[in-house]
């Protein structure tokens, strides 16, 4: 019999956004492989627990997965640094899929958002899965990302009629809204790129929490709500500890495509 790892996507934040498929996985699971970042967040670790607690009925087995540090944020070496970071992952959690998952069992882990976007799980399991001197049979639950869950939360569609839509880092924001792009969601910006650009003829929408209880939600013209922004996001940080954004940038006329 061979062994299963199932990744489930439970959504951004919102504990109602499970599909179906998540609660089933979570049902079936034998053990749960949890991931614990190198300053996790209270909040988060009682969001997972009530996830499992309202769709299991019987005790689940768990394994934790102590998170290497992320050196990137002070390395010159973007690159190399993440490369290090993802093999020492990808070491760790083969070794404990290999001693914890046994013959005919089915391991998961709750991946936040959707386990296909900016979110390295996926691709670090893979590599763990053809590194295995086991069959590991994989599958993938879609969730409710925080891009769709800002777009939902602030009525607006994603995508303006005959335009694309790029999702991207903060980071290459560092030069303004790209050449060619009317439309671009913004993820893991711990530095407020949006606050650095040309703000001419940009809307912003900005969402904190998505899904959750303390949920924060701002728009307007960029050059008008960004001090807002930074100081509800600051703010937000110093109430909180943490915080999860994520916000599209919009421009006015969809005709201006380049800086």
């Amino acid at each position: 019999m061979s062994r299963e790892l199932v990744l489930i996507g439970v959504g951004a934040g919102d504990p109602d956004w499970l599909t179906l498929a998540a609660v089933d996985a979570i049902r079936r699971v034998d053990v749960l492989f949890v991931v614990v970042k190198e300053a996790e967040y209270d909040d988060l670790v009682e969001a997972r627990r009530e996830l499992i607690a309202r769709h299991r009925d019987t005790p689940l087995r768990t394994v934790s997965l102590q998170d290497p540090k992320r050196p990137w944020r002070t390395t010159p070496d973007y690159p190399a640094a993440v490369r290090r970071w993802r093999a020492q992952r990808r070491d760790a959690w083969g070794a404990a899929l290999a001693a914890e998952l046994g013959e005919g069992e089915t391991g998961g882990f709750l991946v936040w958002g959707d386990p296909s976007l900016y979110e390295s799980t996926l691709a670090i399991i893979e590599e763990v899965i053809s590194h295995s001197q086991t069959d590991i049979e994989l599958d993938v639950i879609p969730g409710v990302s925080s891009v769709l869950a800002l777009a939902a939360r602030h009525h607006i569609p994603l995508n303006r009629q005959g335009h694309a839509v790029q999702i991207m880092p903060a980071r290459l924001l560092a030069d303004g809204m790209p050449d060619g792009v009317v439309d671009a969601v913004v993820m893991l910006d711990g530095k407020q790129a949006f606050a650095s650009i040309d703000p001419e003829g940009i809307d912003i929408y900005w969402g904190a929490y998505l899904g959750s209880p303390d949920e924060i939600l701002i728009s307007g013209p960029l050059a008008e709500v960004r001090d807002e922004v930074l100081r509800v996001r600051n703010e937000a940080i110093e109430r909180k500890g943490w915080m999860f954004d994520t916000y599209l940038l919009r421009r006015v006329d969809p005709g201006r495509s380049a800086d």
